[in-house]
């Protein structure tokens, strides 16, 4: 039995008792053909709009059990009950609000020195060669911004920092209301100066990946790191709208959550989808529910985006023999069957700035700040949102020297830049699963100027549009190893070891090129164009039939039921 068959079947026998049990008054997304179908249907109903996402062609919503009763009848609609996102910040708090699960940042801290990831990843070559992300646009969202002066100003002094918007209260900073889009829980702040802080080390080296580049920051997050799908979406439905007016070239998304459904029916997928569709590279957190198989959230699920995972150098960047994969970082295949994540860069103990003593997680965690120069405001965190962050700033760096390059040939440049963990034979350390192509190298990515190998085959509008969707190369086979169809030499059995150091190499030969990174079209969840079964008669896991409440009712209505808060905001251990 397909997992598509058993998912039509759940909806079948749960779909007589999902509306009973539905919330009395709560906020949903209401998605149709249009924006302005959803929102006459929500209006002519009595409910009230929240949220306008014509990114989506959708609106958030308020609505009674009566009401959404009656827009469920509707065939011209799907229904989703919004549901809670929050930022790794604290490591007990919960949502108030009723839930159907979480986003959460992927951090914890510690003790690192200064701007290794520079090194690490080589975009410190790139910086001697002048390549700061001078002119570069990245957006960030997040919990919002810091107004430091090494985030605020690029490295000549010059402001840097386009816009402020707040996506909770769909408000853009202005000179007479400055403070609308600050960051009060510190998060945010810690993933922008990874990116583009222009202090220096006592070497002299930037802080920041891309320290020039310029930084839109919107935040979907607040104080104590919880939010919305609706306020998320939102965020994102505002920087598809000002991509032109600011030149936003890169978005960087360092939150995940579990997936509840296939990546295409997932409305923040959706909306990340259309920004990439749209030009605007993606940079995802793979997120930290690792080691096990199939712990990739969203949107790092979305096969188009680039998906980062983490590596430590265990706080020795001047000693390779201990770097190793971060035992947190989340691994694939997805449940379509796409290796993820697409490369891994530095996540154990990465520097940044936080207020000392203002953002709620220094308050928290006083112990992981640090001075340094004349700054006490640096603090230091562990997770795949650092990690995502580095990308984003060598993306930014390699938009400076190639402005023309389209998302899909900017990732084919760094997956095949990358540089796989080998053994001292000369094998694979860690799976593809688990390292996609290996660690992100900045000087390699543009030296070797790859392009048209990353989502080969892949329609994004037709995707988009619902009229085709893909499954990956991955599969699992009767014994629960993992595999990539076509390739030999890529099964994951769980044997590797964590605890050991590799040599993160340029000298791996990737098998018939990047093969694994080829999609099929999704037939019905079974058969792929090529004739391949996506399960060859097994089912992935059982934790992925998704029955929890998470239903289509008749293909129109997704929501969940239970009125229990999620908990949030969990620290992984230090690496």
């Amino acid at each position: 039995m397909f997992r598509h068959a058993v998912l039509v079947a759940v909806a079948l026998l749960f779909s007589s008792s999902v509306l009973a049990e539905a919330p009395s008054n709560a906020s949903y997304i209401i998605q149709a053909s249009s924006m302005n179908i959803a929102r006459s249907a929500v209006l002519d109903a009595g409910g009230e709009i929240t949220h306008e996402l014509r990114i989506i062609n959708a609106v958030g919503a308020m609505l009674s059990a009566q009401q959404l009763n009656e827009l469920s009848s509707d065939a011209r609609l799907t229904i989703q009950l919004d549901r809670s996102a929050g930022v790794s910040a604290l490591k007990t708090l919960e949502s108030p609000t009723l839930t159907t699960r979480t986003i959460e940042t992927t951090s914890t801290a510690g003790d690192a020195p200064i701007a290794a990831q520079g090194k690490m990843t080589r975009a410190w070559d790139l910086q001697r060669k002048g390549l700061t992300g001078n002119g570069v646009t990245v957006a960030v969202v997040d919990t919002g911004y810091f107004d430091d002066a090494a985030v605020s100003e690029n490295a000549d002094g010059t402001t840097r920092v386009l816009a402020k918007y707040d996506a909770i209260i769909n408000e853009q900073s202005k000179l007479e209301k400055p403070d609308i889009g600050n960051d009060q829980n510190g998060h945010g702040s810690h993933v922008i100066s990874i990116i583009a802080s222009s202090e220096r080390d006592m070497n002299g080296n930037y802080n920041g990946i891309a320290p020039d580049a310029n930084i839109v920051s919107v935040k979907a997050f607040d104080a104590s790191g919880n939010g919305t799908y609706l306020d998320v979406i939102r965020g994102l439905d505002w920087i598809l709208t000002n991509k032109s007016h600011y030149d936003i070239r890169i978005v960087n998304l360092s939150f995940s959550a579990t997936p509840q459904s296939h990546y295409w029916d997932d409305p923040i997928n959706q909306a990340v989808m259309q920004l990439w569709a749209n030009g605007i590279f993606v940079v995802a957190s793979a997120g930290n529910k690792g080691p096990d198989a199939m712990t990739i959230g969203v949107p790092g699920n979305v096969p188009y985006v680039m998906t980062v995972g983490a590596v430590t150098d265990e706080g020795t960047p001047d000693f390779t023999g201990d770097d190793r994969l971060a035992s947190f970082s989340a691994a694939g295949p997805t449940v379509e069957g796409f290796v993820k994540p697409d490369v891994v860069a530095p996540g154990g103990s990465i520097v940044g700035m936080m207020k000392n003593g203002t953002h709620r997680i220094t308050i928290d965690h006083p112990e992981f700040m640090f001075s340094h120069g004349d700054s006490n405001d640096y603090f230091t965190m562990s997770g795949t949102s650092q990690s995502a962050a580095i990308v984003s700033g060598i993306a930014a760096q390699i938009l400076e020297i190639r402005p023309g390059l389209s998302p899909d040939d900017l990732k084919c440049m760094l997956v095949s830049g990358a540089r796989p963990a080998t053994t001292k034979s000369g094998e694979l350390a860690y799976s593809v699963f688990q390292q996609g192509a290996g660690l992100v190298d900045a000087y390699n990515a543009l030296a070797q100027n790859e392009t048209g190998c990353a989502n080969v085959g892949m329609e994004i509008h037709a995707d988009i549009a619902g009229k085709i969707h893909y499954g990956g190369r991955a599969n699992v086979d009767e014994n629960g190893n993992y595999y990539i169809m076509g390739l030999d030499g890529y099964l994951w059995t769980d044997g590797y070891l964590w605890t050991d150091g590799y040599l993160w190499t340029d000298a791996y030969l990737w098998t018939d090129a990047y093969l694994w990174t080829d999609a099929y079209l999704w037939t019905d969840g079974s058969i792929g164009t090529n004739g391949y079964l996506w399960t060859d008669g097994y089912l992935w896991t059982d934790g992925y039939l998704w029955i929890d409440g998470y239903l289509w009712i008749d293909g129109y209505l997704w929501i969940d039921a239970t009125t229990k808060s999620a908990s949030v905001n969990e620290w992984v251990d230090q690496e």
